[in-house]
C-alpha cells in the first residue's frame, strides 16, 4: 500500500497532465539547511574545519560560507538553490557550469543550469560566468531534469519541485515526506581562478517538513 501511494503521487507529478495544486489538498514546505562545505585542499589546510553560518534576512533563513577566495550565501527554495557569490580573491574567477553537479537524495548526479539559460537550451554546453575581483553575482542552480514542457491551452514550461511536497490525503503526504526528511543533497560548484579549478561541494540536509 505504501509503495502504491508513492507511485500514485510520483506518476501524477511526472505526467504533468494538470496542476498538482488542483488535485492535492495536502501540501507543505521542507526546511533545507546547509550542513557542511568541502573546500579545496589548500583552503582546508588553512582554515581547518569549515564553518557555516545561518542568519535571518527579511524573515527568511539563509546560509553563509566564507574563506579567503569566496563568500557565498545560499537560499534553498522549492525548485532551485539560489545563491549570491562574492569574489574575495585578487583575480577574476569563473564558474564552470558544464562541470557543476546536483546530487539528489538517491545519490544520482544531475546536470544543472542557471539563471539566463533558456529552458530549451538547458542541456547544451553553458558558457562560464566571470566574476571580477571584489564583485559578486546573484544566480541559481536547478537540475535540468526538473524542467518539462506541457502542450495544450494550459501548457507551457513547468518546474518539478526538488522534493515532492504534496498528497491527496494526510497519510499520502506523510508517506512522501518520509522519503526526504533526514536525507542530504549536494551541489558541486567548480570555480576557476587563473589555471586552478577549485571544487566546492556544498551538502544540504532536509531537516524538517511543515504542513501548510
Amino acid at each position: 500500500m505504501k509503495n502504491l501511494l508513492i507511485f500514485i503521487v510520483l506518476a501524477a507529478m511526472l505526467t504533468g497532465c494538470m496542476s498538482y495544486t488542483s488535485i492535492f489538498k495536502y501540501t507543505g514546505i521542507y526546511k533545507v539547511g546547509l550542513e557542511e562545505v568541502e573546500s579545496p585542499k589548500n583552503i582546508k589546510e588553512q582554515f581547518g574545519k569549515t564553518k557555516v553560518v545561518n542568519f535571518m534576512d527579511q524573515g527568511v533563513t539563509k546560509y553563509s560560507y566564507e574563506d579567503t577566495l569566496i563568500q557565498i550565501v545560499w537560499l534553498p527554495l522549492s525548485t532551485q538553490f539560489s545563491f549570491s557569490l562574492t569574489n574575495k580573491s585578487d583575480h577574476s574567477m569563473k564558474i564552470i557550469w558544464d562541470e557543476a553537479v546536483y546530487v539528489n537524495v538517491n545519490g544520482l548526479s544531475q546536470k544543472v543550469f542557471h539563471s539566463g539559460v533558456k529552458y530549451t537550451e538547458r542541456n547544451n554546453s553553458q558558457p562560464t560566468t566571470t566574476i571580477v575581483k571584489g564583485a559578486k553575482i546573484d544566480d541559481l542552480i536547478m537540475p535540468t531534469d526538473n524542467v518539462y514542457f506541457i502542450s495544450g491551452e494550459y501548457g507551457g514550461w513547468k518546474e518539478h519541485p526538488l522534493f515532492i511536497n504534496f498528497g491527496r490525503t494526510a497519510e499520502e503526504l506523510s508517506t512522501v515526506k518520509s522519503l526526504y526528511v533526514g536525507k542530504v543533497v549536494k551541489v558541486l560548484l567548480p570555480i576557476k581562478i587563473e589555471d586552478t579549478t577549485n571544487e566546492y561541494l556544498f551538502t544540504f540536509k532536509i531537516e524538517d517538513f511543515v504542513t501548510q
